[in-house]
């Protein structure tokens, strides 16, 4: 059974950082792309960042680049987001996202999806 397993989420004001943590298990971690996605209310879900399998290559999406780092851990099974400069308009759930082979950068390349964690920035 593939578990991704996701913390750090919460509240901040704005202009805070949080560090997202998502723990995988039930998969060769090393050989899967991760990814982060997000879902503000009424709006679709969204890429935020991904990272290559072999942690050489970095994609973000405009919003994110230059404020949000992704990083992953191999040995600990675990990716990461560090978000700095946080927004009101980052409020969102967050997603991580395994692909095999993939970043990902699209849903369709995600094989398998944390559940989810909340978080907003506000004053």
């Amino acid at each position: 059974q593939v578990q991704l397993v996701e913390s750090g989420g919460g509240m901040v004001q704005a202009g805070g950082s949080l560090r997202l943590s998502c723990a995988a298990s039930g998969l060769t971690f090393r050989t899967y792309g991760m990814g982060w996605f997000r879902q503000a209310p009424g709006k679709e879900r969204e890429f935020v960042a991904g990272i290559s399998w072999t942690g050489g290559n970095t994609y973000y999406a405009d919003s994110a680049k230059g404020r949000f780092t992704i990083s992953r851990d191999n040995p600990k099974n675990t990716v990461y987001l560090h978000m700095n400069s946080l927004k009101p308009e980052d409020t969102a759930v967050y997603y991580c996202g395994a692909g095999y082979r993939a970043g990902p950068r699209t849903g369709s390349q995600v094989d398998y999806w944390g559940q989810g964690t909340q978080v907003t920035g506000s004053s």
